[in-house]
C-alpha cells in the first residue's frame, strides 16, 4: 500500500507556445496540508487542474489511494472525492447561491409521492446551516451577480464543503478575504486536516504556509525545484526558490513630495441596490505625488468609493472633482479622458475581455483614437507593436505573446496586463483596488515599486487594499473606513498598525 493518497508521476502538460508542467512528480500524504509555491505562470494551477479533472496530462500517470486513474472530468474527480476551490470563480451569475452549490447534486423530492422535483426550500435550509457552521454565512437565495468578490469566494468554498471531498484543493482561497476571515479559514483548513482530510493549498502568502502547511513543493517555469519541510524552511528561502532571486519584503521609497491637489471628494454618499448607504458623507483630497490608501475590513464601502470616482457606481450625494473639474455625473469614458486610470478589484469581470487576445486588451482604453485607429478603422499593427512593448516592459508572461487569449493566462499575469495598460495612459489619478490580489511575492514587489514610481512622477494614487501590511508599507496617507464612514485620515508615519486595526474594527473613533 502506498504511503501517499495522491501520486502524480512525470506529469507534462503543454499549451501552445508553453510547457505548463514539465515532468513533475509529487507524492501527497493522507491527512497533510501540502502547499504548492511558485511564481504566476509556474504551473501550479495547471497541475491541480489536472488532478481535479479540468485538464488531462499529455504525459504522466496519476495514482489515487495507490490505484492508477485517468481523471477525465471534474465529475470523475468528484467521484474520487477530489474537490477544488478555484481562484477564478466557476459560478453561474444568474443562479442563486444554493443553485450554484447544489448544481449536479440537486436534492430530489417527490410531490404526492410520484412527481420528482428539486427541493430548493430544503436546499436553502441546508446551505444556510452549512454556511453558519463554518463561519461563512451567506444568504442562500441571493444571486451570484449581486454578490461582492469576497462573498463569491465563500460560495466557492461552500461548494467543496457541501460535497464532502476527502482531497481538497484550495487555489488562492484567501486572496479576497480579510485578515480576520483568513485566520478563521486557516483554522477551518487545519480542522479539516485534523479530521483526516488531505489539503492541497496553492497560495502566494508565505506566512499562511508557515502557519498551517506540513510540506511545500516549489515550481519554477513548470519544473519542480524542491519539496521542503515547512517548519524547517524560512520564508526568505521559500521566496528565493520561487523567483530565483532574493526578494525584498519592504518597499524603499523617498519621502513624498506633495504637489497640487488632483482629486477632491466632498460629502460622497453611495447607496447599494437595496437603497442602503454603503458610503456615508466621505470627504478627502489626494495631491500629486501622494499615495492615499483606504484601509478597512471588506464590505465597508471602500470599493464603492473607488467605483464612484471611476464612474462604475453612481454617487447618490456629494461631489467629485478631478483637477478642479466636477466629474460627479460624467461618463466613464469622460473620466478616463479627464485623467483616471483604474485597476478594478475583479480583474476578470471588469478589467479584461477574456476571450480577446492580449494585444487587444492592452490597447482597449485607446482603441478609438490615433495611432490605434483612423476614421473608425482599427490598425492591427499598432496594437501588436504596442502590446509587444508592454509585454517586455512589464514582464507579462504569455504562451503566444500578443496573440495569447487572455483567458488562458495565469491570474497574476492578467493583473500585470491591466496595470501595464492603465499606467501607460499616464493619468493624473491612478486608482488601484486590491492590486496584488492573487499575485506572487516577486510580482507584489514589482507592483509596489511601480505604484511608488508613479507617485514619484507626480501622479495622485488612490490605493484600496484589504492587506494592512501593504497599506502600511506603501501609503503616504491613510484613511480608515468603518461602516461606510472615514474614521481617521492621517499620515502613515503617525499611525501604528495596531491603531489602524482598531479604527478598522470600529474600536476607536475620531
Amino acid at each position: 500500500m502506498s504511503d501517499y493518497i495522491v501520486e502524480m508521476k512525470h506529469i507534462t502538460k503543454r499549451f501552445p507556445g508553453i510547457v505548463a508542467n514539465d515532468d513533475v512528480s509529487l507524492g501527497i500524504k493522507k491527512g497533510e496540508i501540502f502547499a504548492l509555491l511558485g511564481e504566476n505562470g509556474a504551473g501550479k494551477s495547471t497541475l491541480m487542474s489536472i488532478l481535479s479533472g479540468m485538464y488531462e496530462p499529455d504525459e504522466g500517470e496519476i495514482y489515487i489511494r495507490g490505484e492508477k486513474v485517468q481523471i477525465k472530468s471534474p465529475n470523475h474527480a468528484a467521484n474520487l472525492n477530489i474537490g477544488m476551490v478555484h481562484q477564478h470563480f466557476k459560478l453561474v451569475d444568474d443562479y442563486t447561491i444554493t443553485e450554484n452549490i447544489i448544481l449536479g447534486m440537486e436534492p430530489i423530492s417527490k410531490f404526492a409521492g410520484l412527481f420528482p422535483y428539486v427541493n430548493i426550500r430544503n436546499a436553502n435550509r441546508t446551505i444556510e446551516e452549512l454556511s453558519k457552521s463554518f463561519g461563512l454565512e451567506v444568504d442562500p437565495k441571493k444571486k451570484i451577480a449581486d454578490l461582492t468578490v469576497s462573498m463569491q469566494q465563500r460560495v466557492e468554498i461552500l461548494k467543496v464543503l457541501y460535497r464532502e471531498a476527502e482531497i481538497l484543493i484550495f487555489d488562492e482561497p484567501t486572496a479576497v478575504l480579510t485578515p480576520q476571515e483568513i485566520d478563521f479559514l486557516l483554522g477551518i483548513i487545519e480542522g479539516l486536516r485534523n479530521s483526516g482530510k488531505t489539503i492541497i493549498l496553492i497560495t502566494h502568502k508565505l506566512e499562511e504556509i508557515k502557519k498551517v502547511a506540513d510540506r511545500c513543493a516549489v515550481l519554477n517555469k513548470g519544473k519542480l525545484v524542491d519539496v521542503l519541510d515547512v517548519k524547517t524552511t524560512s520564508i526568505n528561502l521559500m521566496a528565493q526558490l520561487m523567483v530565483g532571486r532574493e526578494v525584498s519584503f519592504e518597499s524603499e521609497k523617498a519621502p513624498a513630495q506633495f504637489k497640487e491637489e488632483v482629486l477632491k471628494v466632498e460629502h460622497l454618499t453611495v447607496k447599494n441596490e437595496d437603497g442602503f448607504e454603503v458610503v456615508q458623507d466621505v470627504s478627502f483630497t489626494i495631491h500629486g505625488g501622494e499615495i492615499f490608501a483606504i484601509a478597512g475590513v471588506a464590505d465597508n464601502g471602500q470599493v464603492e468609493i473607488a467605483d464612484a470616482i471611476a464612474g462604475l457606481t453612481k454617487a447618490s450625494g456629494g461631489k467629485i472633482f478631478l483637477n478642479g473639474k466636477d466629474i460627479t455625473h460624467d461618463s466613464i469614458r469622460n473620466r478616463t479622458e479627464t485623467g483616471i486610470s483604474y485597476i478594478p478589484e475583479d480583474r476578470q469581470r471588469y478589467g479584461l475581455f477574456l476571450d480577446f487576445d492580449l494585444s487587444t486588451n492592452l490597447g482597449a482604453k485607446q482603441y478609438y483614437k490615433e495611432p490605434f485607429s483612423n476614421k473608425g478603422i482599427l490598425k492591427s499593427l499598432e496594437f501588436e507593436q504596442f502590446g509587444s512593448r508592454l509585454i517586455d516592459k512589464y514582464d507579462i508572461r504569455s504562451g503566444q505573446g500578443i496573440h495569447t487569449q487572455v483567458r488562458s493566462m495565469s491570474g497574476g499575469n492578467q493583473q500585470k496586463a491591466i496595470i501595464a495598460r492603465e499606467i501607460e495612459l499616464q493619468s493624473p489619478l491612478m486608482i488601484f483596488v486590491q492590486p496584488t490580489r492573487g499575485v506572487d511575492i516577486g510580482a507584489i514587489e514589482n507592483i509596489h515599486n511601480m505604484i511608488i514610481q508613479q507617485r514619484d512622477q507626480g501622479k495622485a494614487i488612490l490605493l484600496v487594499s484589504l492587506e494592512l501590511d501593504e497599506i502600511m508599507n506603501v501609503a503616504d496617507t491613510i484613511g480608515v473606513i468603518y461602516n461606510g464612514r472615514l474614521q481617521k485620515v492621517a499620515s502613515s508615519e503617525s499611525l501604528t498598525t495596531n491603531e489602524v486595526g482598531e479604527y478598522m474594527m470600529g474600536a476607536r473613533h475620531e
